[in-house]
């Protein structure tokens, strides 16, 4: 069984539902993963529900459209859109953060999910897990009264994903703050 074949079955079609993602990013724009997917591009991938997308700002509505036409429900939050298909656990985020249109020029293909896709560049990846990985929302649920989507689960992934990007790509840690520095250090 291929990674694509496990992961339409555990996610009840999710990478057909990509596909179709991808399939009409393709039509409004320039656009790049930029979450989890897109770190398991650069380094030995594990298991994630999410498809964390940046489009062009300008096309958003209009790719929002066409998704619903498709069957996708959305949802609009405060920094994201999010979307997902009847049926399927694939969980689709589109980020409204201004910092991450930046991204798209500096994106190129590979191949995920067994589909040709745009991928933000490792530096910008990195960048975008810095700013998750730093985010005050995502600390200790002790330290403020935080929703529950900012779990310290969340926190912990992002700082996984960093020291499997720093792994692979050594180049990467002065970027990091000194405690992951620190961290990865150790061993």
């Amino acid at each position: 069984m291929t990674a694509t074949e496990a992961y339409e079955l555990t996610t009840q079609g999710g990478a057909t539902d990509f596909a179709k993602l991808i399939q009409a990013c393709e039509s409004f724009g320039p656009y790049c993963l930029i979450g989890g997917l897109a770190v398991n591009s650069y380094v030995e991938p594990v298991y994630t529900l999410d498809a964390d997308l940046v489009v062009t700002a300008s096309s958003l509505i209009a790719l929002s459209a066409h998704l619903r036409e498709q069957g996708f429900g959305t949802e609009e939050h405060a920094h994201s859109l999010n979307a997902t298909a009847p049926g399927s656990e694939l969980r689709i985020q589109f980020t409204t953060d201004e910092r991450y249109q930046a991204f798209l020029k500096r994106s190129t293909y590979a191949e995920v999910l067994g589909v040709r896709v745009r991928v933000a560049c490792v530096e910008d990846i990195t960048q975008g897990k810095l700013w998750a990985y730093g985010d005050p929302r995502r600390r200790h649920p002790g330290e403020v009264r935080l929703p529950i989507r900012w779990r310290l689960s969340k926190r912990k992934k992002d700082e996984l994903d960093l020291i499997r990007l720093a792994e692979a790509h050594p180049r990467l840690k002065p970027l990091y703050p000194a405690e992951l520095r620190d961290q990865i250090e150790r061993g």
